[in-house]
């Protein structure tokens, strides 16, 4: 009797030590994500929402020409890089997949997925992830969670992301986390979120890559704020063009990209300047005063800027008209 109530003892403290063990060396992200290819453009993609700080900082992965990781309940990091190290050797995903789980003592409570840059496809979902947990895989993507308040939260975001083809694969990967979310999301609510896009031919600059790279690290409405980072994002490509048309003296070109992104944010004060100078700099200085006119009663500081811009050569006038700008009251 004193051997089996010693064994007994035993058995129940082994068992918290080993859990409490994932929870002091791998961050506890419980959360859904998608991994997703356009096969268009070749762009690849992780989304993932989760209550838990940071998220991006743990689950997301991913390499322009190599292809992009979500690695999450337990997370083991290592899949992330390790993953992508496998992939650049030439692996499947599903090779890179069967190679990091042999030597993992913690598989039966990782959840992982990976997406190589031919659209390969592999996803992993331990048998003792909390539930509800699961995976769904279709035509270059793949859903997974774990920790859900439904079963329904990844069908939802399959569903979701099959029926936005015709948007950037950006926009396709938001969809389907709002999809998650209205479908309960995680048990225990929301926190973080984040979005990485990588191009689907190696970038000739790393510095480059990944292409879109948003965080929310703590927020109570993540997917709203990683929804309006991405409208911000893409005004910005608007401003980029702009600012490269400036470059080659394209005034015509600047003034209809500068255009388009103060038409996403109108109340925004830069995407405002940019396009007044470039009115000015079309010979369009009476459409430009107006607006040099709002923008400096909001902030002096404008004003100053605008009389350094001729000594850059970025605003190209004469000194009465520059002077008629710099006196607007």
């Amino acid at each position: 009797m004193l051997k089996l109530i010693t064994s007994l003892l035993l058995l129940f403290m082994v068992r918290p030590v080993a859990s409490q063990l994932y929870l002091q060396k791998e961050p506890f992200a419980h959360t859904y994500s998608i991994v997703a290819r356009d096969p268009d453009t070749g762009e690849m993609a992780v989304g993932v929402q989760s209550h838990w700080f940071s998220v991006g900082t743990a689950v997301s992965w991913g390499e322009a020409g190599v292809g992009v990781i979500a690695t999450q309940s337990f997370v083991n990091k290592s899949f992330g890089l390790r993953g992508l190290e496998l992939l650049k050797k030439g692996k499947t995903a599903e090779q890179a997949l069967k190679i990091l789980l042999k030597s993992d003592e913690g598989r039966e409570v990782r959840q992982v997925a990976i997406m190589d840059a031919n659209g390969n496809v592999a996803t992993h979902t331990g048998e003792n992830c909390i539930k509800y947990a699961g995976h769904q895989q279709g035509d270059n993507y793949s859903v997974q969670a774990n920790m859900m308040l439904t079963k329904d939260v990844w069908p939802a975001m399959a569903a979701a992301f099959e029926k936005s083809r015709k948007l950037p694969l950006a926009e396709r990967v938001l969809i389907a986390l709002e999809a998650g979310e209205e479908a309960g999301g995680d048990i225990r609510g929301r926190q973080s979120a984040a979005l990485i896009v990588v191009k689907g031919k190696p970038e000739e600059n790393p510095w480059d890559d990944p292409m879109i790279d948003l965080r929310v690290d703590d927020n109570e409405e993540p997917l709203v704020e990683l929804k309006r980072l991405l409208k911000i994002y893409r005004a910005y490509e608007h401003m980029n063009k702009g600012d490269l048309a400036v470059e080659v003296g394209d005034m015509s070109l600047a003034l209809q990209e500068y255009g388009k992104a103060e038409s996403m944010f109108p109340e925004n004060l830069e995407m405002q300047y940019w396009k007044a100078v470039a009115l000015a700099n079309n010979d369009r200085l009476e459409e430009a005063l107006p607006i040099f006119k709002r923008i400096f009663r909001e902030d002096e500081n404008w004003r100053e800027l605008t009389e350094r811009l001729p000594e850059a050569g970025l605003l190209d006038l004469k000194k009465r008209e520059l002077k008629k700008i710099l006196k607007l009251k």
